[in-house]
């Protein structure tokens, strides 16, 4: 009874204690790697890197991941003010506007705005910043500010007959 009792309380130590024979452990070799991101707004690239962690085996990252631009969370705008004027009478035609960004978070935001437009049928994106009084580049937390444009043409080269602001996003470059 008593080799009985031995050869049990044996059986399962070694069953306890066993290891893997294949080389594995029970803790697989991970190592964190860094991944270069870049996105692009208004034609100028925005850098940085993320970390994550990954198996030992897995091969360390040689080119930038291209990714969408971040947005501004729980951005909101309001057009105050729009005026187009095909022509003028002075042969120019004329788009005002005054557009309100909301930054409606706890922190200051650096970033572009971005306006998708309507124009004779076409539709485009691009940021108009340059044509304003102030370009919106920052918004401080909680805070808003106005993009106010006023742009006036020669009709030389021709003239548009419709111009209509579709949408506006506001794109993160910090």
């Amino acid at each position: 009874m008593k080799k009985f009792l031995f050869f049990c309380v044996l059986t399962v130590l070694i069953f306890s204690c066993s290891s893997s024979d294949d080389g594995s452990s029970e803790d697989p070799c991970t190592k964190t790697i860094t991944i270069p991101q870049v996105y692009f707004v208004n034609g100028q690239s925005f850098n940085f890197d993320i970390t994550q962690e990954v198996p030992c085996d897995f091969p360390d990252p040689v080119d930038p991941v291209v990714i969408s631009p971040p947005e501004l969370p729980g951005f909101t705008y309001e057009i105050l003010s729009f005026v187009f004027t095909p022509d003028t009478g002075n042969n120019t035609l004329r788009i005002q506007y005054e557009i309100q960004l909301n930054n409606p978070n706890d922190f200051d935001v650096n970033g572009v705005p971005i306006l998708t437009i309507v124009s004779d049928g076409l539709e485009f994106s691009g940021s108009f910043s340059n044509f304003a009084s102030e370009p919106c580049f920052e918004i401080a937390a909680n805070d808003n500010c106005i993009l106010s444009v006023d742009i006036e043409e020669s009709l030389d080269f021709g003239g548009i007959e419709s111009y209509e602001i579709i949408d506006v996003n506001y794109f993160l470059t910090n």
